[in-house]
């Protein structure tokens, strides 16, 4: 049975053959798995949502414009963009970034300058996810909670002391002590200050 690869993936998306497989070469000389497209509408449509990585997308295709792609992926993905471009200028450059584009490279592109920029992508993406899982994993554990525990992570993260708890909720001081025990566990955290790093803005 064949297991998936879930290292990272750089998608080259470039109607020109040659620049494409000496970009991939290059990629898997410092060990990074690539995936060539000649076709961006063809790329856009088997794009996973789940893939870790980054496109490097050139600006002048037939058919769509490195642009227009990269308003499409803005839409639909969160991989970052190395775009490149056999044709640089000051207003190609800027609708790049506008657009979202994290590089933008002119070919024909140094090897180590490319090799940096796909590398620094790969890398945001990575921390991005990991972001995005911490805080998913946080969701998930803040909705264990019941109402009343909740209501309480809310006074307890605005820095109300048990007591004022207590009185704004017409609770024995010592049941306040039972919901914040109680959310500490459900929410797996062992201090108030990771209490607060960790719950403050999903409570928002």
């Amino acid at each position: 049975m064949n297991v998936p690869d879930h290292s990272p993936l750089v998608y080259l998306v470039d109607d020109d053959d040659a620049v494409r497989d000496a970009l991939a070469l290059l990629l898997r000389s410092v060990g990074l798995r690539s995936e060539g497209h000649a076709d961006p509408q063809a790329f856009l449509d088997g794009l996973s949502p789940h893939t870790i990585g980054c496109v490097v997308l050139d600006i002048r295709m037939p058919g769509i414009s490195g642009l227009d792609v990269l308003a499409r992926l803005a839409d639909t993905s969160d991989l970052p963009v190395v775009m490149l471009t056999g044709h640089a200028n000051v207003d190609l450059c800027r609708r790049a970034f506008k657009g979202g584009a994290m590089e933008f490279l002119q070919k024909p592109v140094d090897d180590d300058v490319f090799l940096d920029a796909v590398q620094a992508a790969v890398r945001t993406h990575i921390a991005s996810r990991e972001r995005l899982a911490v805080t998913q994993a946080a969701s998930d554990r803040l909705a264990r909670l019941s109402v009343r525990e909740r209501e309480v992570l809310e006074r307890i993260v605005q820095g109300l002391s048990n007591k004022e708890i207590a009185r704004e909720f017409d609770l024995s001081p010592r049941t306040v002590e039972t919901y914040r025990a109680n959310v500490f566990a459900k929410l797996e955290a062992d201090s108030l200050a990771q209490l607060i790093r960790q719950y403050a803005s999903l409570l928002a």
